[in-house]
């Protein structure tokens, strides 16, 4: 038994109606960033961000802006691979007036308060993003990054329904070629393009006021190919819709079959299991060597991030093609639990 093929979407599609309920043109995935995200109405329910890591030769770079309707969530962090050294630094802005979330995944989007500042500027095919935090465990963090979106790639680009009032539209973009540093106290961290590639995790939507989601990443140079996985789970059963996919030197193979995560609540630091339901053409495992823990509890806000950094190991079968074997992938996996 297989799941059906989702609905390939080739031309520019709004997200939602008049109403700010879903299109439901809109319902598929895309190559290409075709989607705007249109979002208005649902008082309070609306989620916006624009989350994206940065995987060095030494460290990993993360920075967030989001915005939950009732405040601006903005979040860095940093994880050594070596030394394991990890610091993480959020800002929280009560109702985030003044930030403007982009309704198109290739904008421009800027955060700037005393703490932190985040900007991410797009322009000819290519996002320039600066980080300054004064404070950042005691030393200066300040990063400089240029991440290329290579015209000929193909990104995943997916809306999810739930229903007509509640839904997801998810913009994935891998193994975006990165140059530029980060510098942190006294030490200071390249990035080559060559090696080095961004994620863009770009999420608009309408959400339920409970949800739990896995996700797993990573986007890495193999030999002589660029390899990207983005695998989904829970938040999507049942949908119709996956947000599952490979990408091989910018060119992406859909995975339209649901996958399973398999796991220890009580300890994330075991090896994960990610395959596809029906199927084996996804068998991989997970072995995580770093657990990033990130939790926000305040009454009618409550969220819980595991997210842990290690390996990909496994085989992918790829549709009408070869089967990929995928051996000590550096990427990252988790799970989200969330109430807003």
């Amino acid at each position: 038994m297989k799941q059906h093929a989702e609905k390939e979407i080739s031309e520019p599609t709004l997200l939602c109606d008049k109403k700010g309920n879903l299109n439901p043109k809109a319902i598929g995935y895309a190559k290409k960033p075709l989607i705007e995200s249109n979002l208005k109405g649902h008082y309070m329910r609306k989620k916006k961000w624009n989350y994206w890591c940065v995987f060095g030769d030494d460290i990993l770079f993360s920075a967030t802006i989001s915005h939950l309707d009732y405040a601006a969530v903005c979040f860095v962090y940093f994880l050594n691979y070596e030394t394991q050294r990890y610091v993480e630094k959020t800002v929280t802005i009560p109702l985030g007036n003044k930030l403007k979330m982009p309704t198109n995944i290739l904008e421009s989007i800027q955060l700037h308060s005393k703490e932190m500042s985040i900007q991410l500027m797009y322009i000819q095919n290519e996002t320039h993003m600066t980080v300054t935090i004064p404070d950042f465990d005691g030393d200066l963090l300040h990063a400089d990054l240029h991440i290329s979106h290579p015209i000929e790639d193909d990104s995943l680009n997916v809306v999810i329904p739930w229903n007509r009032q509640q839904f997801q539209f998810t913009g994935k973009h891998h193994t975006l070629p990165t140059t530029g540093f980060v510098k942190i106290g006294d030490s200071r961290f390249t990035f080559q393009p060559e090696d080095n590639f961004a994620v863009l995790d770009y999420g608009r939507g309408v959400w339920p006021r409970a949800a739990i989601w896995n996700w797993g990443f990573a986007s890495q140079r193999v030999g002589s190919k660029r390899i990207g996985l983005n695998f989904g789970g829970k938040w999507t059963d049942g949908t119709g819709m996956t947000e599952n996919a490979i990408f091989i030197d910018g060119k992406m193979t859909k995975i339209h079959e649901d996958l399973l995560f398999t796991y220890d609540t009580k300890d994330f630091m075991k090896p994960w299991k990610v395959h596809t339901k029906f199927s084996e053409d996804v068998n991989m495992t997970f072995t995580p060597f770093f657990h990033r823990i990130a939790k926000t509890d305040m009454k009618f806000i409550y969220s819980e991030v595991n997210q842990m950094m290690g390996y990909f190991n496994g085989r992918i079968q790829l549709e009408n093609g070869p089967t990929l074997e995928v051996k000590q992938l550096l990427g990252c996996i988790e799970e989200h639990q969330a109430k807003w």
